[in-house]
């Protein structure tokens, strides 16, 4: 599942404005606020609860970042991203829908011919994490490394280290994650069809 745009820092601080005055309350706000969308995810037996409170926050964030001139103003924005959390599953579930008829549907042979995509986009995804500065590269792995608790823990203490807000930290790692993703791409390029 694809998010519908690119988040940019002016939409991120027009959400952070929205939630607080103060820029350190709205980002402990902004951390409640992502909890509670994990939760709502998890709760409905999501796969990644985590990914899709961060799509949901990218894409209230567009939404301010495309200005409210001529529309009504959020009121509620807590009701405002369940609204939008619950859209988003749907579409997921749909998502997995389609994907799991298309995989009844398939000859072995295209099976096998999938698997082999698989290892051809991981082995991208090595040559592009290798491509990253060390620094880089441990917040990257480390951003998304665990599940869960241990996940949200995890970054918790990657951002203490590094010395920012969860906000930045987030902010970096969608770069860095926006980054890899062109790489892979390239690089599938490379190899073309059939490896």
């Amino acid at each position: 599942m694809k998010g519908t745009g690119t988040l940019n820092q002016a939409g991120f601080d027009r959400l952070l404005a929205a939630l607080d005055d103060d820029r350190e309350a709205a980002g402990r706000k902004y951390e409640v606020l992502r909890a509670n969308l994990i939760r709502f995810f998890g709760w409905r037996g999501d796969g990644a609860p985590e990914e899709h409170a961060d799509e949901t926050l990218d894409r209230v964030a567009r939404k301010f970042a495309a200005g409210a001139e001529g529309r009504e103003e959020i009121h509620d924005l807590t009701g405002y991203c369940i609204g939008v959390a619950r859209l988003l599953l749907h579409e997921v579930y749909r998502e997995q829908a389609k994907r799991q008829k298309a995989l009844r549907e398939l000859p072995t042979q295209e099976v096998s011919a999938a698997a082999d995509e698989t290892e051809a986009r991981l082995e991208c995804l090595r040559r592009a994490l290798e491509g990253l500065p060390p620094s880089d590269r441990e917040l990257i792995v480390q951003y998304y490394q665990g599940e869960r608790s241990a996940k949200i823990e995890n970054r918790r203490r990657l951002a203490e280290r590094r010395k920012v807000s969860a906000g930045t930290l987030r902010m970096q790692a969608l770069r860095l994650r926006q980054g890899l993703e062109a790489s892979v791409a390239k690089c599938l390029e490379s190899i073309g069809p059939g490896g």
